[in-house]
């Protein structure tokens, strides 16, 4: 009797369990790079979907490789990024306990597609 490996092998492996529709559609950002209080206040993220993947043939140019200058197929992933608005500030203090909200400006002003 042989192993299960080799007369029944999964199909797929685990890492992508549990298979089903996401909870958010939104994403979030879990990380942001350091503020740096010399600059400018500008956007420091911005949301970004994975909309789809397909394929390229392109030119490879690496010299030494067996395929130099030659036509090789690659995936290549789809992504897509929104118009972003912004609508409100919100200012922050530090605190023992961690980062407290102190208050919030909303915009004056927006766009008809954005009141909808």
């Amino acid at each position: 009797m042989s192993h299960r490996k080799f007369e029944q092998p999964r199909h797929g492996h685990l890492g992508y369990l549990p298979r089903k529709r996401c909870r958010h559609v939104r994403g979030r950002v879990r990380s942001f790079p350091v503020d740096d209080a010399t600059q400018a206040p500008h956007l420091t993220a911005f949301m970004a979907y994975k909309a789809g993947m397909t394929h390229i043939v392109r030119d490879l140019d690496r010299a030494g490789s067996k395929m130099h200058k030659k036509e090789v197929c690659e995936p290549v992933t789809i992504v897509d990024c929104p118009e972003m608005v912004v609508v409100g500030i919100v200012g922050y203090k530090p605190t023992a306990r961690g980062l407290r909200a102190v208050s919030t400006l909303w915009a004056q002003k927006l766009s008809d597609s954005m009141l909808r």
